[in-house]
């Protein structure tokens, strides 16, 4: 298998991207990277990781940082649980390691919101250590490679294809075998218009002689969409704010007043609603309406005019101005109807 680990090296400096994150062995930054960029394409997380090392340099920015303006810092990116999780594993650091990142692969994998490839991925690329690192990108180029229908997404399919990793893993270079193999799967064995042609490994591919490339890699799950209808309250004048305090998306985040339905009802049952349960008198007919898909959520979202200001004593809503809202971190969605009708 040694000459699987030269051919994609060899394909990889020749191919490889000029990113940032490549050309440092700070493990703080390599962890920003990493935690930016799950479920998220590179051109998208690359702003975030620049804004991000700009307005928090050392961990120990970060950890100091008010959980709001890490979100705020956040907006826009999705599966917030991230941010929530990047700054409480920055805590950890400079708490229990006095700011200096872990080098060891355990207890790298002791921080909060760090799992197998993340650890994996700190360990090789900041200390050199010979751990394989286990992605999407690295699964469907294995899958292909091995010509193996394992379902991925099977404890069984996770330690298989791991142990494919580490059996071919360049153990003088982990770091730039495991780049080059996630490059590779990002660049060349995509999950679309592969291009096996471009493909380095081509020749011993038991994949692309057996013509099942684009049958692999498989996965036995399917995950259930849950529908949610989300009933907003916006006002013009003095924007009506509160705090997502529940474990549920988008928490610690601020949203307009909210009414949540199980169901579709016609507008004239959720103005009834809306003043029955939230006690805001609003408009007959919403102002837009937006459907906003999360990953295993579509969010249906209706904006309703608020008609004349109310008591606040004793609720949970602040009053800010469009300007001071510019403070507060706020959900893509929200932000996106602000563009359009704010």
């Amino acid at each position: 298998m040694h000459d699987f680990a030269l051919l994609i090296d060899v394909w990889y400096r020749q191919n490889k991207r000029n990113l940032p994150w490549r050309h440092t062995k700070n493990p703080y930054y390599i962890w920003l990277s990493e935690v930016i960029l799950q479920q998220t394409r590179v051109d998208q997380g690359l702003s975030y990781y620049l804004k991000f090392v700009a307005t928090f340099p050392t961990v120990h920015d970060l950890a100091n940082a008010d959980e709001g303006e890490v979100l705020k810092l956040w907006q826009g990116l999705g599966y917030y649980s991230r941010a929530h999780n990047l700054h409480t594993a920055a805590k950890e650091v400079v708490e229990k390691y006095d700011g200096q990142f872990p080098n060891s692969y355990r207890t790298i994998k002791s921080l909060k919101g760090i799992g197998d490839y993340t650890a994996a991925a700190i360990a090789s690329f900041a200390f050199d250590l010979p751990h394989a690192v286990v992605d999407g990108n690295v699964f469907r180029v294995l899958s292909r490679y091995f010509n193996d229908n394992t379902p991925i997404d099977s404890a069984h399919g996770k330690k298989l294809f791991t142990s494919y990793a580490e059996e071919l893993l360049n153990k003088k270079d982990p770091a730039g075998f495991n780049q080059a193999i996630m490059e590779l799967g990002a660049l060349v064995c995509t999950p679309k218009n592969t291009k096996c042609d471009e493909c380095p490994l081509c020749d011993t591919c038991q994949g692309f002689r057996t013509q099942h490339v684009c049958d692999l890699p498989v996965k036995s799950k399917k995950t259930k969409t849950r529908n949610r209808y989300f009933h907003y309250i916006y006002s013009e004048t003095e924007i009506l704010l509160q705090k997502r305090e529940e474990k549920d998306i988008w928490t610690n985040m601020y949203e307009f007043p909210l009414l949540e339905i199980d169901t579709i009802i016609e507008p004239k049952k959720v103005k009834e609603e809306i003043k029955i349960q939230l006690r805001f008198d609003v408009a007959k007919e919403p102002i837009a309406a937006y459907k906003h898909i999360l990953s295993h959520q579509h969010i249906y979202a209706t904006f309703w005019k608020l008609n004349s200001t109310t008591n606040l004593a004793n609720t949970p809503y602040i009053k800010c101005s469009q300007k001071e809202l510019e403070g507060f971190a706020i959900p893509r969605l929200i932000d996106k109807f602000l563009e359009e009708h704010g």
